[in-house]
């Protein structure tokens, strides 16, 4: 069965993971330290690389250093995985949804600009599959109204805006190493940034809070969560960072033959191509009443062609749980066309040229009405 995604894991990361175990230090120490040199050497920019548990838990931490809480309004796409808009709640603050581009899937910063409010403090900008947000308007936009700019870049570490890295602005930035991401510390995530003082309450909040003196003597002085990465992690990232560029090109190769192969065709959208894009994911939208089946339908024939299609994602404004806040069908068009209609074709760098053509069939045959 072709899955949608796999990690790339090879003998140089299990041998790392097994140096880790054997040195008895398992927590955060050495490896650690040692990632987050390494990451910021490659991001450049002169920013300061911190990592976590999980991109989760990075961006919410530097919503709760900037002091986002009740009464604030943080602006996010309604297009993204549900942890952009969860972190924002988690800190008690109320997501403002906004429409994403059809074939991008992000925003820009007309749809944010129309969404700011006397109460508006920040605004998440998602790189959505390895593709970048245009940023300068938006950083434009912030500057004007005293917004935060935190950019949600789970899925785009690798990812090039304007011939720079994702992450090197220095205004924070985020990272997931989650497993289907394009490299992986199995769970855990960074944050790039490089504010000092924001810098420092985020390394409270990673760790208890916790400070300490030059002589070792501890205080705290802050509420602090348990949000660091171990060294078995930090460990499996060194490796798989240096491979990355590697990764990113083969991804690369694939999504060139996906796009050589595919058609231009009414029942079918495909995904951006951009310069700098990573192509974390190829996501595609089939128009269900053009190819004459559903999407259950369409999961089941690729399922009887031992192939695995993934679904990113739902619209995140039609869950229930944020249906509280009056978000109701028909607010946001591109992405809940997005959510019915998207599917993730397999891409990922242990792929074969042979796997892209094995899809590329089904989903010809699919607009060719070949399963109806």
């Amino acid at each position: 069965m072709l899955p949608f995604t796999r990690p790339t894991l090879d003998k140089e990361e299990f041998e790392a993971i097994k140096e880790v175990l054997e040195s008895g230090w398992l927590a955060t120490g050495p490896k650690v330290a040692a990632f987050e040199s390494a990451l910021a050497d490659y991001i450049g920019g002169d920013v300061q690389l911190r990592v976590f548990n999980s991109g989760t838990s990075a961006l919410e931490a530097v919503l709760l250093a900037y002091g986002i809480g009740p009464g604030d309004e943080v602006i996010v796409p309604a297009m993204s995985f549900v942890a952009s808009a969860n972190v924002i709640v988690r800190c008690g603050a109320t997501p403002k949804f906004v429409d994403v581009d059809l074939v991008s899937r992000n925003i820009d910063a007309a749809a944010v600009a129309a969404a700011i409010t006397p109460n508006t403090r920040a605004v998440i900008p998602v790189h959505f599959a390895g593709c970048a947000v245009d940023m300068d308007a938006i950083y434009q936009l912030a500057e004007q109204h005293d917004l935060l700019v935190l950019e949600d870049a789970a899925q785009a570490i690798g990812t090039e805006y304007k011939g720079r890295q994702i992450g090197s602005s220095g205004n924070p930035v985020c990272f997931s190493f989650h497993p289907n991401k394009n490299m992986t510390t199995i769970e855990g995530g960074a944050l790039a940034i490089n504010d000092p003082v924001l810098l420092k309450k985020i390394e409270g909040i990673r760790f208890h809070g916790i400070e300490r003196d030059q002589q070792g003597a501890m205080d705290v002085s802050a509420w602090g969560g348990k949000m660091n990465m171990p060294d078995v992690g930090a460990a499996l990232g060194l490796v798989q960072l240096k491979k990355l560029d590697g990764f990113n090109r083969k991804r690369r190769t694939l999504v060139e033959r996906y796009l050589q192969q595919l058609p231009k065709h009414d029942a079918l959208v495909l995904p951006a191509d951009v310069e700098g894009h990573s192509w974390h994911m190829f996501c595609v939208l089939l128009d269900w009443a053009k190819i004459g089946l559903d999407r259950n339908q369409t999961l089941e024939v690729f399922k009887q062609q031992s192939i695995t299609v993934g679904i990113h994602y739902p619209a995140m404004h039609l869950f229930s749980f944020y249906r509280q806040y009056g978000y109701k069908p028909g607010d946001f068009p591109n992405a809940e066309r997005i959510g019915e209609q998207t599917l993730t074709l397999p891409l990922f760098p242990g792929m074969e040229e042979k796997d892209v053509d094995h899809v590329c069939s089904v989903i010809l045959s699919l607009l060719k009405g070949s399963y109806k």
